[in-house]
């Protein structure tokens, strides 16, 4: 019987019977999805079509590494040089590891779509818990829009720099012929996640299957035809160009280009509720991916260096994208670019169709948790399609209006889409601060589901919070000085005035309607007393409206 359609007292007797004298259940089998529902309390109410191959499809080619690592390795090439291009991947490599090992054992805690929210409410002390989950959510929402709408627009000006390539004696850029594309970009990923959802682990799959192919399809004429770099310039060499008095700052600003190509690792956990035995799928395909990930970038990144040619040309191409240029250089040929380029393009289409499915499922799990304004609408499940198709639409049409900023300013845009990496690591290290402070005092149970990291607990959340900070601090950091308007680096600003909107949000309807995604754990982590103290049964104060488990 389907755990989510058994009576209170059934379950409750259920998760009892299964559950040892330490809180922790004993039955892996059924920890899968019954747990899910006492714990949280929520019905299942999405489709679940992934399995693991699916879920790791979509875990990898979300990550979309060597491509992102590609099309954006010049931030790195600047402040750095090579050997943060190297070093810096291999270090960013460890540190994406371990946030993804953090959260992946908090996703097998709770594989529910809400993710960050859900396990800062879960692990938070319980006084704070409901005020941090709405900040996580918000955050969380806002990051996962951006995200979106900087791949997507990374799809459309790779298109646009083809264009200049092909046509560069004719062809004019302006800035809304690159929106135009994003928008179009963005309605086509929009039509395929509802109209195609049946078929939608098939297209992950097929997406991994050409990650792979690409990446030797690219690699394989690159390092045959490209002129050579000496191994002194890959593995020695060092580039301080953004005027920064401090060699050490550089480098980790240019470590920022390595580290957005492991962020985002946390988009298979907001699938979760559309995967079969989701508590042990969703942890295992997260690390996956990222392994998989890191070998086919540090490929990719060496391959770049010794093949790059001549730097400034690069660096100073008009289709704005140095790969681009690259590929021009090694093959001397427009179809062969093209072809290049395009399956860059295609494999970040894939990562952009991904993370709208991410990005709406988190925003309709947030809606069912009234953390949106109008969350009956916004949480409805479409009965012909099987999925959120509101929250799907809402996403991609606050990702259509940000598209509006780039027609006044490129500038004000990529500081909108930098945001992505900030708001990440700023919601990966707030759960992992407090499943840290729950490991090291006494007497605080943690739930930990069958996916747990052990006595390596400990030092990996420590290094991830350590990495995470590093990552925000230098995220907020321009790229080059002295700063102007053109090279400010907005996102800190930006972050900020998010950070004031929810607050605002909080006083204005979340202090007022917004009561957790949890009540049964919030003052406790261990699951025996939380069920000896109250049924199974929505708590949520406006639980009602979902029904009852």
């Amino acid at each position: 019987m389907n755990a989510a359609r058994l009576t209170s007292d059934q379950l409750r007797q259920r998760v009892l019977s299964n559950t040892g004298t330490d809180g922790r259940l004993l039955n892996a089998a059924f920890d899968l999805d019954a747990r899910t529902v006492a714990i949280l309390s929520k019905r299942h109410q999405i489709s679940k079509s992934f399995g693991f191959t699916s879920m790791l499809s979509f875990s990898t080619t979300v990550l979309v590494s060597w491509e992102a690592f590609a099309v954006t390795f010049q931030g790195g090439l600047m402040n750095g040089g090579p050997s943060t291009l190297v070093y810096g991947l291999i270090f960013s490599f460890l540190g994406s590891l371990a946030t993804a090992a953090s959260l992946a054992e908090m996703a097998s805690i709770s594989p529910t779509s809400g993710g960050q929210y859900h396990w800062v409410a879960l692990l938070a002390p319980a006084r704070f818990a409901i005020l941090f989950s709405w900040f996580a959510g918000w955050i969380t929402a806002f990051m996962r829009i951006a995200v979106t709408a900087s791949v997507a627009f990374l799809a459309a000006t790779m298109i646009q720099g083809l264009v200049i390539l092909n046509y560069q004696q004719t062809y004019h850029p302006e800035q809304w012929h690159g929106t135009l594309m994003y928008w179009a970009v963005t309605l086509i990923i929009v039509f395929i996640n509802i109209f195609g959802i049946r078929i939608f682990p098939y297209l992950e799959t097929l997406a991994l299957i050409l990650h792979v192919i690409f990446f030797f399809c690219i690699l394989v004429p690159l390092v045959h035809l490209a002129p050579r770099s000496s191994s002194e310039f890959v593995f020695r060499s060092f580039a301080n160009n953004g005027g920064w008095s401090s060699d050490g700052v550089s480098w980790c600003i240019g470590l920022l280009t390595s580290t957005y190509a492991f962020s985002g690792v946390d988009g298979a956990s907001h699938m979760a509720e559309e995967v079969d035995n989701a508590a042990v799928v969703v942890p295992r395909t997260m690390i996956w991916s990222i392994i998989i990930s890191g070998v086919l970038c540090f490929g990719m990144s060496i391959a770049i260096l010794f093949c790059i040619g001549d730097v400034d040309a690069a660096l100073n191409t008009p289709t704005g994208f140095p790969i681009i240029e690259i590929f021009f250089n090694a093959t001397n040929s427009y179809a062969a670019t093209n072809a290049m380029v395009s399956a860059l393009i295609i494999s970040i289409f894939f990562s952009a169709l991904g993370l709208l499915a991410s990005s709406s499922r988190l925003l309709w799990a947030f809606a069912r948790d009234d953390g949106l304004p109008f969350p009956r609408y916004f949480s409805h499940v479409d009965s012909r399609f099987g999925i959120p198709v509101r929250a799907v639409l809402w996403s991609a049409v606050i990702i259509m209006i940000l598209g509006l900023i780039n027609l006044g300013s490129t500038t004000a845009f990529n500081a909108m889409v930098s945001l992505a990496l900030l708001g990440q690591y700023t919601t990966y290290v707030l759960p992992t601060i407090f499943i840290l402070a729950r490991r090291v005092r006494p007497g605080k149970n943690i739930p930990f589901g069958p996916w747990e990291l052990g006595r390596w607990g400990v030092p990996i959340n420590v290094f991830t919070i350590a990495f995470s900070f590093l990552t925000i601090a230098f995220n907020v950091l321009p790229p080059s000085f002295p700063v102007n308007a053109t090279n400010m680096n907005y996102a800190g600003v930006v972050f900020g005035a998010a950070l004031i909107i929810c607050t605002a949000l909080w006083f204005l309807m979340g202090q007022k309607h917004y009561a957790g995604p949890i009540k049964e754990v919030m003052q406790n982590g261990n699951i025996r007393s939380a069920l000896l103290n109250r049924e199974i049964a929505p708590t949520h104060k406006h639980d009602s409206k979902y029904g009852a488990v």
